[in-house]
């Protein structure tokens, strides 16, 4: 069978199919993550992105090939999520300005559009890295643009494109020493090749086989009732348990003597944090489903037993508020009530971490950060909620900076991006912010703020490795300084007192502790002890920020 001409329709099948297949295989990306936090989410961020490209071009398709791929385009760029997310959305955007004024394509065309996609996104990305999804996209487009001038069969080319993205997948550790350190390959290309896979199949009309994991498929398990059909009968403040929250524990035998595992208890007592439970356990794991209020307490609960794997987090009441069209509670809040200039939109993740913003002058708060990166349509339409001219965005992580510039690039009205990478970058650069000063000089000033802060974190350890010549154990706490993975030690507090060290130097003058769900009146008390007693010129001030997966965040100026 050989196809020498593409049209709408038959793309759109594919674009499902590409769809499908990465989601059947999102947890799996999210696993490629690099570095142990508990945040890899790599997977999570293209399989929503590619769900919102796959869902506009089913609302929009037509046999025209360039209405098609322009409906692709426009789903992706709205629903892109994180780094991984934009560069995927800036791929087919490129794909779709390249054939839009074509009924339906040849394999020279198609080869084309690959290429042009891959242009877009390498200009899209300020500072393109070798070894990541924009190799894996570069190698294929080539190799299809190479087989397309001799070969009209459009499978053909697919079939080259595939097997090169293979191949430049598996090369991308020779790029990145860090890939090779941890014996992994890149995350974002692998979830490109699953769409290329998945493109693919529909054309040749096959079914990918689907690895079937250890458990059932929780999204098969959970009634529909309770994720969708309800949503549209009760208020969004009426949510009380608002994060769905999914993960697996495998199982540890040194824990296990200590905790010994009995899935009657285990699901008793995790009914105390929350509804919509479900618990599903063999020999080597339990599988967890539960809708909660604090999904950090649940997490630690599920490590007395072993460590955890494939972790989830969901803002329901974000998602309940889309579904009916209501405005978010969480997603956006402290609207300003009178006309203002500038207007400031920032994300974070935790109620008391909100609250602090708030206080420090945003003007609305994005409820996502770490398993939870806003998307682009999200940054619009808290952009749009803003009652002010001109717009200012904090993404205060470096994985939602592109969907932040991406949604500062359509939004109808000037907004700029101040690049924040952390909660304590964007607390620095918040105070430095002048209602009195035009939009470039706030720029240019909040940006300079960036730099007078150190972030550190204390996090727990979601597997096994090496980074820079770091042994890490899993469930280990970590202590990263400005991105840096330092030290690990089993006790949190610990752990948090020898980064403390690392960290405050004789220009220290502030110490900013933020703790998270995890973290304990006790524990704090003795963190906030031992700066006072190490450290006497140095001020301490505490927040609750209630954030999950983050024990402490410090800001050190």
């Amino acid at each position: 069978m050989s196809i020498t001409s593409l049209d709408g329709k038959r793309f759109a099948a594919m674009v499902q199919a590409g769809a499908a297949h990465l989601s059947a295989h999102a947890d799996m990306v999210d696993a490629l993550n690099v570095f142990p936090v508990p945040d890899g989410d790599t997977g999570t961020n293209m399989n929503l992105s590619m769900t919102s490209g796959a869902k506009e071009v089913q609302q929009n398709a037509t046999i025209h090939f360039g209405k098609t791929a322009a409906a692709l385009s426009k789903g992706l760029l709205m629903g892109a999520r994180g780094n991984s997310g934009v560069i995927l959305s800036q791929l087919f955007r490129g794909f779709a300005k390249s054939v839009e004024q074509k009924q339906e394509i040849t394999s020279k065309e198609l080869a084309q559009a690959f290429e042009a996609g891959v242009e877009t996104a390498y200009k899209a990305v300020m500072k393109p890295v070798e070894g990541t999804i924009l190799t894996v996209a570069k190698d294929a487009s080539k190799k299809a643009v190479a087989m397309a001038k001799k070969q009209p069969d459009i499978i053909a080319v697919m079939e080259g494109l595939v097997e090169e993205a293979k191949a430049s997948l598996a090369r991308t550790p020779e790029y990145l020493p860090v890939l090779k350190e941890v014996g992994v390959v890149d995350s974002g290309g692998q979830g490109l090749l699953l769409v290329y896979e998945g493109f693919l199949a529909e054309l040749k009309g096959e079914k990918l086989s689907e690895t079937a994991g250890i458990t059932p498929n929780m999204e098969e398990l959970v009634s529909a009732a309770h994720h969708k059909n309800v949503q549209g009968f009760m208020d969004t403040s009426a949510i009380e348990f608002g994060y769905c929250t999914e993960f697996m524990v495998r199982f540890e035998e040194d824990k296990l003597k200590q905790s010994p595992f009995s899935e009657d208890k285990f699901r008793t007592d995790l009914s105390e944090y929350g509804d919509s439970l479900l618990v599903i356990a063999d020999e080597e794991i339990a599988k967890v489903h539960i809708h909660s209020e604090q999904p950090g307490e649940v997490l630690t609960y599920g490590q007395r037993y072993g460590s955890l794997i494939n972790m989830k987090i969901e803002n329901m009441r974000q998602q309940h508020s889309a579904i009916v069209g209501a405005p978010a509670k969480e997603a956006v809040a402290a609207v300003p009530k009178a006309k203002r200039e500038i207007g400031i939109v920032t994300v974070c993740m935790g109620e008391g971490v909100a609250k602090l913003f708030e206080s420090l002058g945003a003007c609305a708060v994005i409820e996502g950060g770490q398993t939870m990166n806003p998307s682009t349509e999200d940054i619009v339409k808290a952009i749009e909620e803003v009652n002010a001219d001109k717009v200012i965005i904090l993404p205060n992580n470096k994985n939602i900076i592109m969907a932040a510039e991406q949604a500062a690039e359509v939004v109808n009205m000037e907004a700029i991006v101040v690049p924040s990478k952390t909660v304590p970058q964007g607390m620095s650069s918040l105070l430095a912010f002048n209602s009195e000063a035009s939009l470039e000089e706030n720029k240019s000033a909040m940006t300079a703020a960036l730099a007078h802060v150190k972030t550190g974190q204390i996090t727990f350890a979601v597997r096994d490795t090496n980074i820079d010549g770091v042994e890490i154990a899993k469930d280990d706490f970590m202590g990263i300084a400005d991105g840096k993975i330092l030290l690990t030690d089993k006790n949190k507090v610990t752990a948090a007192k020898q980064l403390l060290q690392e960290m405050i130097d004789e220009e220290a003058e502030i110490v900013t502790i933020i703790y998270g769900e995890d973290a304990s009146e006790k524990e704090v008390e003795e963190v906030a002890r031992f700066i006072e007693e190490s450290f006497e010129e140095v001020e301490v001030e505490i927040h609750n920020g209630k954030q999950p997966l983050y024990s402490f965040i410090f800001a050190v100026e």
